[in-house]
């Protein structure tokens, strides 16, 4: 294997510090990277980035390797956040995940470690790149522990970013890494996952929204048109969300359709002209079932649309493939339909293509239609 400069996205966490360790052991010359994206209140009790700084100069320096402070928050508020608020102020529930990744650590943190004379760049995603050498593309693939792959927010990529790309996770197990991580002694081989926005941590999300979005109440009405309640401002729910909508000691007169009488409630629809959250009864009403969508702003792996026909596709995260037929694909829109209808397909969420362990790319939902 040739010696490379390899630059390592080291986030704190215990995924990018194995990638590092893997690394390294294989004879390359290691370079960890510490991406600071989010500084509006880097003070509060909810953002982490200066213990993760800490924790990812401790992996260094166990590893021996340099590690360098870099802050991406101009470009983060820029390209990722400014459009994540635009997409709820819209009522779309966007994925700032998707964006981050396209924008920031293969973008903006691939630019500046080719500056660093890297030839690769590498980070702790379970996921795989691979050469096809029929095609004369790059692939990328899932990551083998189908509980952790993680292709699905790295549909975005280009040729040109998978080609200097390398997910040295792609090929195990999440036990297998904290495995590892406990034998050679990393200072963080315990650390849990974070689970928060992309660079801004865990916190209470309505009260996040609430500094950037203001309030807008309006009514809360069932399918049968009933008020039953107010909502807080239309881009503070998302479609199939269950808890906060204030209304769960009401019961319905009479059995719904979907569910009976003491059924939970889910966001159905919104409607911003009227200002009208709309939800209904049950997992299974009609409304929260969708057998098509519209998507746009699509994304092609290959970088030419993928061929229409049988496929699959998820439309959102930790969802199994579902099996669908690929319409009308252009470089920035497709239509999907569904063999089995899907639970509460939502505008502003990625919809993304697979061939079997093969991710295509994929889009943003912009509609979905209802089960007949």
């Amino acid at each position: 294997m040739v010696k490379q400069r390899i630059v390592v996205g080291l986030s704190g966490g215990v995924d990018s510090a194995v990638t590092a360790y893997l690394l390294k052991q294989q004879g390359h010359e290691v370079v960890g990277i510490f991406m600071k994206n989010w500084e509006d209140d880097d003070d509060s009790e909810y953002c982490s980035s200066n213990v993760d700084f800490v924790d990812a100069a401790a992996v260094a320096d166990v590893l021996g390797i340099e590690i360098e402070h870099v802050n991406f928050a101009s470009e983060y508020k820029e390209r990722v956040f400014a459009e994540f608020l635009r997409e709820y102020q819209a009522g779309r529930t966007p994925n700032p995940d998707v964006l981050c990744n396209a924008e920031i650590k293969f973008k903006a943190f691939l630019d500046h470690a080719m500056r660093l004379g890297a030839s690769m760049i590498a980070t702790g995603h379970y996921a795989r790149v691979r050469f096809n050498p029929q095609t004369r593309r790059h692939e990328l693939l899932k990551g083998l522990d189908a509980s952790k792959d993680q292709s699905y927010f790295l549909h975005r990529l280009t040729q040109a970013q998978l080609s200097k790309a390398l997910f040295p996770l792609g090929a195990l197990h999440k036990t297998e890494v904290r495995r590892i991580a406990q034998e050679i002694a990393l200072p963080n081989a315990k650390k849990k996952d974070s689970t928060g926005i992309c660079f801004i941590g865990e916190r209470p999300f309505r009260e996040f929204l609430n500094r950037y979005i203001a309030r807008e109440p309006g009514p809360i009405k069932d399918d049968r048109g009933r008020t039953i309640g107010e909502h807080v401002g239309l881009s503070f729910y998302t479609l199939g969300q269950r808890q906060g909508l204030g209304i769960g000691g009401l019961k319905a007169k009479g059995a719904q359709r979907g569910g009976g009488v003491h059924a939970p409630w889910f966001v159905a629809r919104k409607d911003m002209r009227a200002n009208t959250l709309w939800v209904v009864q049950g997992h299974e009403h009609p409304w929260l079932q969708s057998h098509a969508l519209q998507a746009q702003d699509a994304s092609w792996i290959a970088g030419a649309p993928a061929e229409p026909g049988a496929m699959a596709a998820k439309t959102r995260y930790r969802q199994a493939d579902a099996a669908c037929t690929l319409s009308e694909p252009t470089e920035e829109t497709f239509a999907l339909e569904f063999a089995q209808a899907q639970w509460a397909v939502t505008p502003g969420q990625s919809a993304v293509l697979y061939d079997g362990e093969v991710c295509l790319g994929g889009g943003v939902i912009a509609s979905a239609h209802a089960a007949q």
